[in-house]
This record gives C-alpha cells, structure tokens and sequence, in this order.
C-alpha cells in the first residue's frame, strides 16, 4: 500500500518538474512529452544530436550557461554541454510550434524554468545518447571486423592454389590417423594382458 504511494507521489513530483501552467495553459518542458504529438521525422530530429548547426549553438552557449567559461572546458566537455544547450533549443522551438499563444515574456519565463528544472536532466540525457552512440558504433565496428576476416577466409579458401596445398596436407593426416591407430591395434594385440582379459571375457 506504501511503495504503491510514494511510487504515485514521486511520479507526480517528477511530472511536476517537467510541466508548468502559463495562463492556464499547461506547458511541458519535457520535449518528449510531446512524442504522441509529432511525426517520425521529429522524433529522429529530437532525439539524434548534431541537428542544430554549431554556429547558432555557439552564439547561445551563453544564454543556458551564463556561469561557465568556455575555454576552461576540455573538448569532452564541451561536446556534452554544446548538446545539451541543443535540447534546449529544440525544446523551446517544439514549445513555440505547440503553442504559438505565448507572447516574448511567457516564453522567457518557460525558458527561466527550463534552466532551473531541466538542465541537469537534459546532460543526464544527453551523456546516456553518447554512450548508447558509441557502443552501438563500436559494436558495428565489431561486426564489420568479423564479416571482414570470415570473407576473407571464404576468398582464400576458394582459391586453386590453397585447395592443391591442402589436399596433401588432408591425406598425410588421414594416413598418419590410420598408421597411428593400426599401431595401437597391434600393441594391445602382443600385450599378454590384453590377451589374458580377452581369453577370461571369452
């Protein structure tokens, strides 16, 4: 009875970050709460970084995070707060498109409260999409090597030249297997135990 209430309590309290009430309106600041609302094409828009051009990133590094200085960032850094100031573009240009009603100062005020309750989730998010990226790279990368070596193999196997040298090689082999059980035959054939067991199981 209690897990089934805190767990309807911190979902509420989650939902209540990622929604506001401008005059009346409700106004998400979650753009994933609007996926039931848009085609495919916007979701992969939404959801794949590198949509929105570095220049207009660049001139608005400032106005989501007004406390940092660039050049003290590494690269690493940089890409994950350059993504993350990208969501923030994106959400608020999804938010303009769902409703066109809000004047300049409603949509700054949506903004300020962005900035309070999303921005940490929004590098959360924006980290996880890097990693997912890479381990899905690296597992390509993985096929592509293996599909590489099986072919060619398959290429070099095929060729005349690899079958006449293993022909040879198969039948000296097979001749070595034979002698090498004959010879096992034949020891345990002179072997006076051997014989001893077998007149006994007789």
């Amino acid at each position: 009875m209690f897990s089934k209430k805190n767990t309807k309590n911190k979902i509420r309290n989650h939902l209540r970050k990622d929604v506001i009430k401008i005059d009346r309106k409700t106004v998400f600041i979650n753009p994933f709460l609007y996926g039931r609302r848009f085609d495919k094409n916007t979701h992969i828009w939404l959801r794949e970084l590198g949509q929105i051009s570095l220049k207009k990133i660049s001139s608005n590094r400032n106005r989501f995070f007004p406390e940092l200085d660039w050049n003290d960032l590494s690269e690493e850094e940089k890409l994950i707060k350059d993504a993350t100031v990208e969501m923030f573009i994106k959400t608020l240009e999804l938010i303009n498109v769902f409703h066109p009603q809000l004047n300049s100062e409603q949509l700054l005020e949506v903004e300020r409260k962005m900035l309070i309750q999303k921005k940490i989730s929004f590098e959360k998010w924006v980290k996880k999409s890097f990693a997912k990226k890479a381990r899905k790279e690296l597992n390509e990368k993985r096929k592509f090597e293996r599909n590489k070596l099986i072919r060619s193999w398959k290429e070099w196997l095929s060729l005349e030249n690899t079958q006449q040298a293993f022909f040879p090689i198969i039948v000296v082999i097979f001749i070595s297997s034979f002698l090498g059980w004959s010879f096992g035959i034949s020891k345990n054939s002179c072997n006076p135990y051997f014989e001893e067991n077998l007149h006994q199981s007789i």
